[in-house]
């Protein structure tokens, strides 16, 4: 698949402007995942060599990287979930359907604050690649749906792949299994219509630059580093205008931002957030919403 017709190429200086409630000039969302680490993944499970977490896979049965990685549903959300709090966010639940169904009470937990869900596949351990064939593809998405929904009592309107894992078929497939809006793609600072043969799709790319595994266990950036560059950045997209409304995803992971001596610089990055002007705090569904009855309307 070296080339594809899923959205078009327009340039954000070429695009109408976008607006965000309360002319905000800037749309933040914070997406956390919620995510189990198999020991022992099925044996046609597809996983990246790099999988993130403990100092890659052991042999089984692997207790350091499963350990590394249950500490974020253990410990880290709670952490997590607590500074959000105290800065008045919600934040959008990125579940697979492992965690949705043997943790009630993280689901409980998310559900009392207020959170949106988004699906997340089955495990982290089982990736969407182009080695499942398209009902294959099909029927794990349409099951991890089934499953976060009868966890959670609504229906799934996000959907982030494990890993950012898709293949060729994979927009077309969430489309056709309703799904509104998916957050695998950060090629844009706004989000833009996605054209698929299972119907509409709207993509709101996260920024991965700043995603904690990319910045901190791929890139090994400091944590003073990486609080800076999100100031860096909040900085940037406040001062630029084309297109209107500019927009900046987080995607956060409770096992690694969750440990004691990251907590803090996250509540340092919230804090720095909180008291900018022209920013809206939202939930990724949210952000979606707003964009897509403006761009439907075009």
């Amino acid at each position: 698949m070296s080339e594809h017709d899923l959205y078009d190429r327009t340039p954000i200086v070429r695009r109408p402007p976008l607006a965000w409630p309360g002319q905000a000039r800037l749309a933040v969302g914070i997406v956390v995942c919620l995510e189990y680490y198999e020991m022992q993944p099925p044996a046609d499970a597809y996983q990246p060599v790099n999988m993130p977490g403990g100092s890659g896979r052991g042999p089984y049965p692997d207790f350091r990287t499963y350990s590394h990685r249950e500490y974020g549903n253990r410990i880290g959300i709670f952490r997590v979930m607590s500074a959000l709090e105290r800065h008045g966010l919600r934040a959008t639940a990125a579940v697979d359907a492992w965690t949705a169904g043997h943790r009630p009470g993280l689901i409980e937990e998310i559900r009392r604050r207020g959170w949106e869900f988004a699906g997340h596949g089955q495990t982290v351990t089982q990736v969407i690649s182009s080695e499942m064939t398209e009902e294959k593809e099909r029927d794990y998405i349409r099951s991890s749906l089934a499953s976060l929904e009868a966890a959670c009592g609504s229906r799934i309107a996000g959907w982030h792949s494990p890993e950012y894992g898709e293949s060729a078929q994979t927009p077309a497939l969430l489309a056709e299994l309703g799904v509104d809006y998916v957050l695998d793609w950060p090629n844009d600072e706004q989000p833009y219509r996605m054209r698929t043969a299972g119907g509409p799709l709207l993509s709101v790319p996260m920024a991965v630059d700043l995603d904690d595994v990319c910045a901190h266990w791929y890139r090994r950036l400091s944590m003073a580093r990486w609080r800076q560059s999100i100031a860096d950045a909040l900085d940037q997209l406040l001062g630029e205008d084309e297109a209107g409304g500019r927009m900046l995803v987080l995607n956060l992971h409770p096992w690694l931002i969750g440990q004691p001596y990251r907590a803090t610089y996250l509540e340092e990055v919230l804090a720095d957030l909180r008291k900018r002007p022209g920013v809206w705090c939202a939930t990724a569904g949210e952000i979606a919403a707003c964009a897509a009855s403006q761009l439907d309307a075009r």
